[in-house]
């Protein structure tokens, strides 16, 4: 790829994550072109797709979730371990508001341009969560595409202005449901 257009793309990038985080998934890519003083077309040969779009946004923060699960299954506690990446996860899909909704689609779509970096995470959480359990310290009725499910309804909860203050408890209480001990 071009200097120029390897420019264009990353500024592009920046205006999105700034646009989606404030207006959500569903923001006008019209506006995301507009706001990063290019135009719409411009967009669209970079990324032909919303859903392109939301991938190489995600993609970074995906695979550094990623990372983290394989850092942490062989440091500390399996159960702190779990913790740690379930609140990481939840912030990040908090991040960029409505793309719960995208990435629990993503997951059943192998067609979606988002499905390959939410099979990774949640694989990873799997991963994590596996640990747990064997340590003893994780229920074993449930299973990584439950946890999957948990980081989406923990994140809808954050995007929920009414529900918002009580995220952090929320999140506490869940994970205190899913430890055992």
């Amino acid at each position: 790829m071009r200097a120029d257009a390897r420019k264009n793309r990353d500024h592009l990038l920046a205006v999105a994550g700034t646009v989606i985080a404030e207006q959500g998934a569903e923001a006008s890519l019209r506006d995301i072109a507009r706001r990063a003083d290019m135009g719409l077309a411009t967009l669209l040969r970079h990324f032909p797709t919303r859903e392109a779009l939301l991938d190489a946004l995600l993609r970074t923060s995906f695979d550094e979730l990623t990372a983290q699960a394989a850092e942490l299954e062989t440091s500390g506690s399996a159960a702190d371990a779990l913790v740690s990446w379930l609140r990481d996860c939840v912030a990040v899909a908090h991040e960029y508001r409505g793309v719960t909704e995208l990435m629990a689609a993503a997951i059943e779509d192998p067609e979606s341009a988002l499905h390959a970096s939410c099979v990774a995470m949640r694989a990873a959480g799997t991963g994590l969560l596996t640990r747990a359990q064997a340590a003893g310290t994780a229920r074993t009725d449930i299973d990584g595409a439950d946890l999957f499910a948990l980081v989406a309804a923990l994140a809808w909860l954050g995007d929920q202005s009414s529900f918002a203050p009580r995220a952090d408890h929320l999140f506490d209480v869940v994970t205190s449901t899913v430890l055992t001990g």
